[in-house]
């Protein structure tokens, strides 16, 4: 496995962990969800944001995250069965990172 498949394996992982401490409460998806095709264009055209990581969470819900170079902003967002994404967190300051991972006990699988 690449460092970069680590890390976004790793992210992935965190993301993960938010959507299970966190459930969505009813009232927040109305105002934070919207049709997958039309966030992923909002990020793009509001923030320059484009996908960094992807993976499957419980229930077959699709964790994506989303971030840009120029303008330091990242979203992590999850989309649900029914084609339904929603907006989990978001924030400034993204980096990606490339930390040497090897000192990880599991780091040779």
């Amino acid at each position: 496995m690449t460092k970069t498949q680590k890390l976004n394996t790793a992210l992935i992982a965190l993301a993960s962990a938010v959507i299970l401490l966190f459930a969505l409460p009813a009232r927040a998806q109305g105002q934070n969800c919207g049709p997958r095709d039309i966030v992923v264009e909002r990020l793009a055209d509001r923030f320059g944001e484009t996908r960094r990581g992807i993976g499957l969470a419980t229930r077959t819900r699709v964790v994506e995250i989303f971030a840009s170079d120029a303008t330091g902003t990242w979203t992590v967002t999850v989309t649900l069965p029914n084609g339904r994404t929603c907006l989990l967190a978001s924030g400034q300051a993204w980096e990606d990172r490339m930390d040497d991972l090897a000192h990880l006990s599991d780091a040779d699988t």
